[in-house]
């Protein structure tokens, strides 16, 4: 075992402050990471606060991580030491279920293992995430990433990214689809870039109308005001595919309504409470509402080339790990564009 410094939530209403864990040392199949930056997730507040139930403490979150390989277990064979690696949410699962086999990690049907509070085999507690100088993790679970590319501009994708690529793909949005992306946060961002990027008609659905000039300059065609009744009622039966990030209580039948025949409504927010959702919003046109989870490792290593050759990256704004704190409440108000990542040379 090694000590690394990491930042922890002794409880679920103390602030992260420095901590020391202890990391493994590789095993034969191991890539040690020296983490360069870390994104911050709407996750990482929700697991240290408790809000979705079940975080032991101390909690380490942060699962959108970028960084130099510095060891390598005696059997790994696709990375070397100076390599640029990333981790992202996963950090294994049982590679022998249906699932896993399809390269469907996150939907392990024995339980996927979370970079962060997820079951370490290896320590018998919980595994601990990004907020820390160093990671150890199987070479199965680690990821490529470019050179050509502003790393802290990389982390984010490997959550906020693959969380709004996944899906994307997995409906098959392309060309001549009309798409709505509802919220315009770290989530909706990367999904306006990337659907832009398939070739579908975009339009940003908002209750903040300051948030227009943002969404067309991230790649959004349209901007619908969904506080605007008179802008809701013209939009009924207009997308093809709507994709859900807001992870605050909201309305789900007022964008069901906007679907047309054989449509799709995505959730990737996780609001803490439920949403009423009449039947006869399904019924009528066979409108689908469905939920997505991140991606696999392939379709993570996918995402992460096609953005690579895209030229896509996350809009960030850097910061010193000392001010994760403040950077959670200014999360909370809306007060990030549209990232926030930590700079790990600053721990």
């Amino acid at each position: 075992m090694s000590t690394t410094k990491a930042y922890a939530a002794q409880t679920a209403t103390t602030p992260l402050a420095p901590w020391n864990l202890e990391r493994r040392m590789p095993t034969p199949y191991d890539v040690q990471i020296d983490i360069l930056y870390c994104g911050v997730c709407h996750s990482d507040l929700h697991t240290v606060r408790n809000e979705w139930g079940g975080t032991v403490y101390p909690a380490v979150p942060g699962h959108e991580i970028v960084g130099r390989v510095t060891s390598i277990g005696s059997h790994v064979t696709k990375y070397k030491e100076g390599d640029l690696a990333a981790v992202g949410c996963l950090v294994d699962s049982c590679r022998e279920c249906n699932n896993c086999k399809k390269g469907l990690e996150q939907y392990c049907l024995n339980g996927s293992v979370g970079t962060y509070n997820g079951k370490d085999k290896h320590s018998g507690g919980v595994t601990y995430g990004g907020y820390s100088k160093r990671i150890v993790v199987h070479e199965d679970f680690v990821l490529r990433v470019t050179d050509k590319s502003p790393l802290e501009g990389i982390a984010p994708l490997l959550c906020a990214g693959i969380t709004t690529y996944s899906p994307l793909r997995h409906w098959k949005v392309g060309k001549g689809d009309k798409v709505g992306i509802l919220g315009l946060g770290g989530l909706g961002h990367m999904g306006v870039k990337l659907a832009a990027s398939f070739g579908a008609e975009v339009t940003m659905l908002s209750h903040s109308p300051s948030k227009e000039a943002d969404a067309k300059k991230l790649g959004a065609h349209n901007f619908l005001l969904t506080k605007d009744e008179s802008q809701l009622k013209k939009m009924k039966g207009y997308f093809d595919f709507i994709l859900d990030t807001v992870s605050a209580p909201h309305e789900y039948n007022t964008y069901l309504d906007m679907l047309s025949t054989n449509g799709a409504m995505v959730c990737v927010g996780a609001p803490t409470t439920p949403s009423q959702v009449y039947a006869f919003n399904l019924i009528m046109n066979r409108k689908t509402l469905a939920g997505s989870l991140i991606g696999g490792i392939p379709e993570t290593q996918e995402m992460l080339d096609y953005c690579a050759a895209n030229n896509i990256v996350s809009d960030v704004e850097v910061i010193d790990i000392k001010d994760i704190n403040k950077s959670y409440e200014r999360m909370l108000k809306g007060d990030v564009k549209y990232r926030f990542v930590i700079d790990m040379a600053t721990l």
